[in-house]
């Protein structure tokens, strides 16, 4: 392994009725950028009465950014916000002073026999200090409205924030960069200046080389060096870069709660322990 790199494998956490592979936070690294947290969902297969089902529970100080590669999830959070989750698309969910939310399959797939596949991405991102007790939001982004592109042989899509001189649509706070990257052939991609700040990279499908180490479907690479990033890529990989500038204030992190006062944990462990609702959520999908 090169020295200007950490190579993460994911580690299983279990969702009661499903698996997720954690790759963010790591003991050698606990975020990236503004990013603090990244659970792979999948690839999984339904069916004989299977769902994909979380039930309600809070966030604060943070964003839930969600992104499908198959198959599809119901959103409902307590701002109101009902939305089907579909490949492509991003869902960014601002939970600041406090929000609740639930995900589950759809009322129409949990009702047919047939197999339904699921597989994608929820990440968090860290809100800066100012930014920690804005009011909750919620926000559906289509995959028409988001950059797309292609060089070298590599399909690009800016999911958020900013990089190579456009701007994703996806509401962020700081300054950051996630993208969808895939290969039609083998190719070398470098950022080359393209983006910004600490970064790091997810396979997704396929394989990527740096030097002689090569990082599978599953791993992660976190770079070591800041505004640099120069890798293979196999024919037919699909890697999800993502980094940023890092937030010049400590993160705590407890449960689903993210802030920069461990007071302000406190408080959300004491509302969460009398089961005081961190929003409620008003309607069932």
């Amino acid at each position: 392994m090169a020295n200007n790199a950490l190579l993460v494998d994911e580690r299983s956490r279990d969702l009661g009725n499903f698996l997720v592979g954690r790759l963010l936070p790591f003991r050698k690294k606990r975020m990236v950028g503004p990013f603090c947290f990244i659970d792979h969902m999948g690839p999984s297969v339904f069916s004989n009465g299977a769902n994909f089902d979380v039930d309600q529970h809070p966030h604060i100080g943070l964003c839930t950014l969600t992104y499908m590669y198959e198959g599809e999830i119901m959103h409902v959070d307590s701002t109101g916000a009902k939305q089907r989750i579909t490949p492509g698309s991003v869902n960014l969910m601002v939970s600041g002073k406090g929000v609740s939310h639930s995900e589950r399959t759809p009322n129409d797939l949990r009702d047919s026999s047939a197999e339904h596949t699921m597989h994608g991405y929820q990440v968090w991102i860290a809100l800066p200090v100012d930014q920690e007790e804005r009011e909750p939001s919620f926000h559906h982004i289509k995959f028409k409205d988001l950059p797309r592109w292609h060089e070298n042989g590599l399909a690009f899509i800016l999911v958020a924030g900013q990089g190579f001189d456009k701007v994703s649509p996806v509401p962020v706070f700081s300054n950051l960069f996630m993208l969808d990257i895939r290969s039609s052939q083998k190719t070398c991609f470098d950022v080359r200046q393209n983006l910004k700040g600490e970064m790091a990279v997810v396979v997704v499908k396929g394989k990527v080389k740096l030097g002689e180490t090569i990082v599978e479907a599953g791993q992660m690479l976190i770079s070591k060096i800041e505004n640099e990033c120069k890798i293979d890529l196999e024919e037919e990989t699909y890697i999800l870069l993502f980094g940023g500038e890092a937030l010049p204030e400590e993160r705590f992190m407890y449960w689903n709660f993210v802030s920069s006062s461990k007071a302000r944990l406190e408080q959300a462990k004491q509302d969460r322990n009398k089961q005081n609702k961190i929003g409620k959520i008003k309607s069932s999908q």
